[in-house]
C-alpha cells in the first residue's frame, strides 16, 4: 500500500501580504478581490496553499496585527462576501486558504479592551493583563516590548498598568481566563466553518505570561549598538511557558473537528524548544515554523549542520518545514544576493519538509529603500536608524512593466521597486533563464518526484562551499549539490553513483551525464538523477 500524506506535507505554501499583492479598486492598497484576480498565476506557479496575512478589522497601527474584530473583514480589503468568493475561487483553482490568526493581543480599539479598561470591576477586566504599579509607581516588571520600550502602559483612569508584548495599542489578552479561550476558539470556528483550511498562528510563544510576574533576567549578550532594546532582557517569564501546550492541544482539537486542516505556529525558538511544539501525538501543531534558514549564516557547513540537527531533533511523526523569507525579514535576494537567491530556491524546494515561499521571492524581488517621510512600520519609528524597519520587504508585487508595476491604478501605499521594469512577472514568464522560470521548473520537478516532496533525506560529506544531500523514495534517488561560493567546486561521486542532470539553477545542463566527478560552477545548484552503483 502506498504511503499516505496530507496535502500540507506534499504541498508548498505561498505567503501573501495582502496590502501589497494586488489592488483591485485603485486606492493603492491590495485587497481580497485583487488576490482573486491573481489566483490563476498562483495555480500556474504550482503552489498548493496561500497564507494571507491579517485581513480582520483593524486601526492598522501594526497593519492588521492589531485586531479590533476577530470575525470580520477590514473594509480596506473588502467584505465578508469578498472573502467567501476568494475561498470558493481558490478551491476551484486547487488552492488551500490559510488565515493569519492573531490571538496573543488585540487592538486597544477592540470592544473587549474598551470594556476591560473602563473600570476595575468590569466583567471583562480579567480578559487582559492588568497589574498595580511597582512600589515606586513605575511598571510592575522589567518586561520589554518587542518593538522597543517598556511593555507596560499606565491607564490613568483605573490606576493600573496593562501589558503589551508589542505596541501599547496592542494589549495582550489573558489566556489564563477560560472566557478568553472560549471567545478565541469561537473565532477559529467562525473561519473554519467558512472553508478556511487552517491558520498560521501569530506570536504563539507569547500567549502565556508568568503567573508570579517575575522580572526577566538581563541578557548578558545585549549590545545596544547592535541590538534593539527588546533584546535587553531574556524573555524567560514572558515566552515559551509550559502552560502553552494545553492551549495548543485545545486549538488542535478544534482543527481536528474539520477534515484535513493545518495549524502552523510562528515560533522564533532554538531547535530543541521548537520541536516541543509538535506536542504529544495529535495534540500539538502540525508545523511549528522553522525560521532557522533565515537566521543561519549562508555558509555550506553551517547549513549542513543545521539540517542535521533539525532532522535529528524531530520527534517521531513530526513533519519538517522550511522558510527563507517573510514579512518580518529582509528579502532573500537582499540578504544573500541575486545569484545565491537562485541556489536558495533550489535548497528550499528540495529539502525534506513543507516549504513556504514569500510573495515576490519567485521573481527575485529585493528590499526597497523607503524614504523617511514614507516609513509606515512602527518598529522603525520606535527604534529608528538601526535597520529594523520591515517596510522594505513589504513593497508591492511587481506584475509587469506598466505604471506602478501593474499593482495599482492609484498611488501605491509603499514605493515600487526601481527595478520593476526588469523584475516583474510578465517579463520573467517569457524569459527561459529568469528566476520565475527557475521556480516554476523546481516546483514542477518537486511535484513530479515523490523523492523531493515526501522522500527521505541523507546528507553527504562535501568540502569547501558545497552542500550536498540525497533525497530518495523507493528506488528513486536524487542528488542535490549546491555551490554557496564564487569559485568552481568539484564533488567526488565515488560511492554515490552516476547519473544525469535533471536541473541546474543556470538552466543549461539538462540531460548532461555525470560519473566520477561532478563540477559545480559558482553560484550553481544541481539536481542529479542517480542510477544504481
Amino acid at each position: 500500500m502506498a504511503d499516505v500524506f496530507h496535502w500540507w506535507q506534499r504541498g508548498i505554501i505561498y505567503q501573501i501580504y495582502p496590502r501589497s499583492f494586488m489592488d483591485s479598486n485603485g486606492d493603492g492598497i491590495g485587497d481580497l478581490a485583487g488576490i482573486s484576480q491573481r489566483l490563476a498565476y498562483l495555480e500556474d506557479l504550482g503552489v498548493d496553499a496561500i497564507w494571507i496575512s491579517p485581513i480582520f478589522p483593524s486601526p492598522m497601527v501594526d497593519f492588521g496585527y492589531d485586531v479590533s474584530d476577530y470575525i470580520g473583514i477590514d473594509p480596506i480589503f473588502g467584505t465578508l462576501d469578498d472573502f467567501n468568493a476568494l475561498v470558493a475561487a481558490a478551491h476551484r483553482h486547487g488552492l488551500k486558504v490559510l488565515l493569519d490568526f492573531v490571538p496573543n493581543h488585540s487592538s486597544d480599539q477592540h470592544p473587549w479592551f474598551i470594556e476591560s479598561r473602563s473600570s476595575r470591576d468590569n466583567p471583562k477586566r480579567d480578559w487582559y493583563v492588568w497589574r498595580d504599579p511597582a512600589p515606586d509607581g513605575g511598571p510592575p516588571t522589567n518586561w520589554v516590548s518587542e518593538f522597543g520600550g517598556p511593555a507596560w502602559t499606565l491607564d490613568e483612569t483605573t490606576g493600573q498598568y496593562y501589558y503589551h508584548a508589542y505596541l501599547k495599542q496592542q494589549p495582550d489578552v489573558n489566556w489564563r481566563n477560560p472566557e478568553v479561550r472560549a471567545a478565541m476558539y469561537d473565532a477559529m470556528r467562525f473561519w473554519l466553518d467558512r472553508g478556511v483550511d487552517g491558520f498560521r498562528i501569530d506570536a504563539l510563544r507569547q500567549l502565556v505570561k508568568d503567573e508570579q510576574f517575575r522580572h526577566n533576567p538581563p541578557n548578558p549578550d545585549y549590545d545596544p549598538a547592535l541590538h534593539g532594546p527588546n533584546r535587553a532582557v531574556m524573555p524567560v517569564y514572558t515566552t515559551d511557558l509550559p502552560e502553552l501546550m494545553q492551549i495548543i492541544a485545545e486549538m488542535r482539537a478544534i482543527a481536528d473537528d474539520y477534515p484535513d486542516r493545518v495549524l502552523i505556529g510562528e515560533l522564533y525558538l532554538p531547535i530543541e524548544r521548537l520541536i516541543a511544539y509538535y506536542g504529544a501525538e495529535g495534540c500539538g501543531l502540525h508545523l511549528p515554523f522553522n525560521f532557522h534558514l533565515i537566521l543561519t549564516p549562508w555558509q555550506a557547513q553551517a547549513i549542513a549542520d543545521l539540517i542535521e540537527r533539525y532532522e535529528a531533533a524531530l520527534p517521531e511523526g513530526g513533519w519538517p518545514n522550511w522558510v527563507l523569507g517573510n514579512h518580518d525579514q529582509h528579502r532573500l535576494a537582499t540578504r544573500i544576493g541575486p545569484a545565491q537567491a537562485r541556489v536558495a530556491a533550489m535548497l528550499l524546494l528540495t529539502l525534506r519538509g513543507t516549504p513556504t515561499l514569500y510573495y515576490g521571492d519567485e521573481i527575485g524581488m529585493s528590499d526597497v529603500e523607503i524614504p523617511p517621510d514614507q516609513v509606515y512600520d512602527p518598529f522603525e519609528k520606535n527604534v529608528p536608524g538601526m535597520g529594523l524597519g520591515r517596510d522594505p520587504e513589504r513593497t508591492p508585487m511587481q506584475w509587469d512593466a506598466s505604471a506602478n508595476a501593474g499593482f495599482t491604478e492609484g498611488s501605491p501605499w509603499l514605493p515600487i521597486a526601481p527595478d520593476y521594469g526588469q523584475t516583474n512577472v510578465a517579463r520573467e514568464l517569457d524569459d527561459p533563464d529568469s528566476m520565475l522560470t527557475l521556480y516554476g521548473r523546481l516546483i514542477e520537478l518537486r511535484r513530479a518526484e515523490d523523492a523531493l516532496s515526501v522522500g527521505e533525506y541523507a546528507g553527504l560529506p562535501a568540502e569547501g562551499d558545497l552542500l550536498a544531500y540525497v533525497r530518495s523514495y523507493g528506488e528513486r534517488r536524487l542528488l542535490i549539490v549546491l555551490n554557496l561560493g564564487s569559485q568552481t567546486q568539484t564533488l567526488d561521486l565515488a560511492g554515490v553513483g552516476s547519473g544525469r542532470l535533471r536541473l541546474s539553477t543556470h538552466l543549461d545542463r539538462d540531460g548532461e551525464a555525470a560519473d566520477a566527478q561532478l563540477s559545480v560552477r559558482p553560484d550553481e545548484g544541481l539536481i542529479l538523477e542517480l542510477v544504481a552503483t
